[in-house]
């Protein structure tokens, strides 16, 4: 066995699994954070609040597909964001700044995790991994 530290099996065989997984833990933290922050103080962005969200979640799921090997464990990752787009939904509405809860939105993460847990009926379920693979090649010359 190598000196190498195993990553769980629910993972898919990646060459820097932890570093992956770090970086989708920063990215939900990212979206936590965005979300509790108060209203004003959020950077204007263009386009609906609706996309925004969805393409949020759909970025989260859609990584999560990158990540990990086994449905059960993806369909767990998928559960937990749309759980965590419900809480954020009803702390919004809870907290006295000006943000409220809205149901639309939550329905847009949701949308959005669906969408992005769909990724991995396609090509591009494997993305990373093909990433990792380029970048572990020799340099030709």
């Amino acid at each position: 066995m190598s000196g190498r530290p195993r990553a769980g099996r629910s993972l898919k065989p990646l060459r820097w699994p932890w570093a992956w997984c770090a970086l989708w833990c920063l990215a939900i933290a990212a979206v936590v954070a965005f979300s509790l922050i108060p209203a004003p103080d959020l950077p204007d962005a263009p386009g609906s609040d609706k996309l925004h969200h969805f393409l949020a979640y759909f970025a989260l799921a859609a990584s999560a597909v990158q990540l990990f090997a086994r449905w059960p464990s993806l369909l767990g990752a998928g559960l937990g964001l749309v759980l965590l787009g419900l809480g954020l939904e009803h702390a919004q509405g809870a907290m006295a700044f000006a943000r409220m809860a809205d149901r639309m939105d939550a329905l847009a993460n949701t949308l959005g995790v669906i969408a992005g847990l769909a990724t991995r009926l396609t090509p591009l379920h494997d993305l990373l991994l093909r990433i990792e693979a380029r970048l572990a090649r020799p340099a030709s010359g």
